[in-house]
This record gives structure tokens, sequence and C-alpha cells, in this order.
């Protein structure tokens, strides 16, 4: 019923303020009488040129754009092809226009955690300078696992310069062994790195937010298992 009124509305008003926008702007107002100009307001361009003085009506048509134009009614948007300067003019087409921006939006905050080029893989002897901190556990998410919270400075792992905070430790890599930490809890996680024998480990992680990698359009844990069993 909306879409339907909309039609209606726009198909006879259309006319109407074209007729409106066409007479106000061109110079006629000179040859109006001094009764019906004094119901008119003016303001001139700041050039002070007489020939390129503009004029502005205010208050004819305030109460029908606004009446037509308020929250309430249901406004259904308008390709490009079809929209017209009275639809702009009117903030008929807001309404599509806020809805894309925000699906833009919603498009541009999404991180892949099943792309291989939002990882970073580095081997560091021990000990590394890395701070882990455990992931906030008191969330719904209640993920598990642990990310970078601060480098050492001057550690191994700083001047690698390829770790930064909020890295997630998803896997702990040695010649010929592969563990896949993502999720574990902190002591887990910390003694997977402790415990190897070599004094140099490498460790892949996932750069980007925790509900990116935990959530629900996470890396699944078979895809995480291969690709650092990739790392080997």
């Amino acid at each position: 019923p909306n879409s339907i009124y909309y039609a209606m509305l726009r198909s006879s008003l259309t006319p109407l303020l074209s007729l409106f926008l066409l007479f106000t702007s061109t110079s006629c107002f000179s040859t109006f009488p001094a009764f019906e100009r004094s119901r008119l307001t003016f303001v001139k361009s700041d050039k002070g040129d007489s020939s390129s003085q503009t004029s502005r009506l205010y208050g004819l048509f305030d109460g029908v754009k606004e009446a037509f134009s308020a929250p309430a009614l249901s406004k259904p948007s308008i390709s490009a092809e079809r929209e017209t300067p009275i639809d702009r003019w009117m903030g008929w087409n807001v309404q599509g226009d806020a809805s894309s921006s925000s699906d833009d939006e919603d498009g541009a905050k999404f991180l892949d955690s099943m792309d291989g080029e939002n990882y970073v893989a580095v081997s560091l002897p021990k000990p590394m300078g890395i701070i882990f901190e455990e992931n906030d556990v008191t969330s719904t998410l209640n993920p598990g696992g642990i990310y970078v919270f601060e480098l050492s400075p001057g550690g191994h792992a700083a001047s690698s310069d390829k770790l930064q905070f909020g890295d997630q430790l998803v896997g702990v890599v040695t010649p010929g062994k592969a563990r896949v930490v993502a999720g574990e809890d902190f002591d887990v996680a910390i003694s997977a790195i402790k415990g190897a024998e070599e004094e140099e480990v490498k460790l892949v992680l996932f750069r980007g937010p925790c509900d990116a990698l935990y959530g629900p359009t996470g890396a699944s844990k078979e895809w995480l298992s291969e690709f650092v069993q990739g790392h080997a």
C-alpha cells in the first residue's frame, strides 16, 4: 500500500513542483505587483552583480516537503535511472542510499580466517620476548586461545618486526611436528612453545580480531590443522 501511495504522490507532485522550480529560476519576479513581491524573501549573492543576483522563495512548499518526507512515511528506494531532482529535493532516495552504505560497511569489516594471506609465520629463538594474553573467556563467544599482548623491547620478536599486538596464536611448529593451539587455554598453548626441544620455534598467527577467528564465520579445525601442517 505504501508503494502504491508513493507512486501516486510522486506522479501528482512532480509536475507541480517542476513548474514551481522552473518558475522560481526565472527573472519574472521583477514583474510582480508590489503586493505579491512583499510576500517573498529575496537573498542576494555575494558577488553584488545585479545580473547574477539569485532569489529564493521560502515558506510556500515547506509544509508539503516536511509532510511527505517525514520518517513515518515508508519511502521505497529509487534506482539511479529513475531518480529526478524532485526526488532528491524531497529526500525520497535517502533510505535506499543509507541501506547500500550500511551493506558496504558490513562487507568491509569481514575478514576471512580461511585465507592464508591473513596469517603470519615467524621462526624465533627462545626466549622469544613475547608476552601472551588469554582471550576474554567471560564473553559469550568463550573462544579460548591466546594472543600477542606485548613485545619485549630488544627481544627477538620485536627485532623480527613481523608480529604486532593482537596477533592470535594458532600453531606451534618444530621440525617434523606441527601443533594447533587455537582455542587452547593459556597453559596448554604456552607449554607447546616451552616444551619444544629445539631452541628455535616457528609460530603461526592469525592477524585479525578474535571474533573473525573463533566466531560463526571462523576457520574450521580441519582447515587450521591442514594450514599449520603446511608450515612443518
